[in-house]
């Protein structure tokens, strides 16, 4: 049974800004800001979406919940920790990331097996019969069969490699995963599959998502809270069925507009 998490428990931006020292590596002009004084909290089993156009800043705020970036003003905390400070092998075992494209992100010269395996063998857990014994609940867990531990990703659909991208992720036991437009390379009835299965996964292990896109609507079906962000700042925040169906910023009405204009299938807005 999931026990109740501390107020402090996950994964915590707190008047989070961020910017690179220079405009370029031949220029002695600082870089503009690309976060301003960001205020964000993924708690266990529960998911944020975090919803804006390119060059909103929301792949910089996966980087500082990855520990990749320092920010420069405000704190990047897990568990009430500030992430900076925490050995990169010990934020690797609390915090995963789910890619936009499953086919570039896993390794075409491995199988299924061996791209799952490897989590466990870089960080030293187990012995061969106890890893692929995980290999096997894993892939059961996420609805690949057996057969396809020894395929190599070009053998598997879209969707497949997904589920195996999912997999790896999850094979550390992590507390969160960042859920980087984990959709947007899908088909749309495939689409809804793979959110039903995050949602399924979210259930049964207490994970905390910080799913990230540009579509409202997708991000409407999986999530708790949403947080929209443009320009580097957060327009608008709240609870999902809030921020979709009675949106107050003139910005997000803007971004539903734009996903009302593309046609859904009835397995996603269900």
């Amino acid at each position: 049974m999931i026990q109740p998490a501390s107020p402090h428990a996950g994964v915590s931006l707190n008047g989070l800004s961020f910017q690179y020292a220079r405009a370029s590596l031949f220029s002695r002009r600082p870089a503009p800001r690309i976060l301003h004084d960001i205020d964000l909290h993924v708690p266990p089993g529960r998911t944020v979406g975090l919803v804006g156009e390119s060059g909103s800043g929301k792949s910089t705020i996966a980087k500082l919940m990855l520990g990749l970036l320092a920010p420069t003003q405000g704190q990047a905390l897990l568990d009430g920790r500030p992430l900076t400070a925490m050995p990169a092998r010990a934020r690797a075992r609390r915090i995963q990331m789910v890619f936009q494209d499953p086919y570039s992100s896993l390794n075409p010269r491995r199988t299924i097996s061996e791209i799952l395996t490897a989590p466990l063998r870089v960080h030293g857990i187990g012995d061969a019969a106890s890893r692929a014994a995980s290999v096997r609940r894993m892939m059961d867990a996420v609805g690949l069969v057996p057969a396809f531990a020894g395929r190599y990703p070009r053998e598997l659909s879209g969707g497949q490699r997904q589920r195996v991208a999912i997999a790896r992720a999850l094979m550390l036991e992590p507390q969160l995963l960042i859920c980087d437009e984990p959709t947007s390379a899908l088909d749309v009835s495939v689409q809804a599959q793979i959110l039903n299965l995050l949602m399924a996964l979210q259930r049964e292990r207490g994970l905390g998502y910080l799913f990230i896109s540009h579509n409202l609507a997708v991000v409407q079906h999986i999530a708790d809270d949403i947080v929209v962000l443009q320009g580097g700042r957060v327009v608008e925040r709240g609870d999902a069925g809030q921020v979709y169906f009675a949106p107050q910023h003139p910005y997000t009405r803007q971004l539903i507009g734009a996903t009302l204009a593309v046609p859904q299938t009835e397995e996603l807005a269900a």
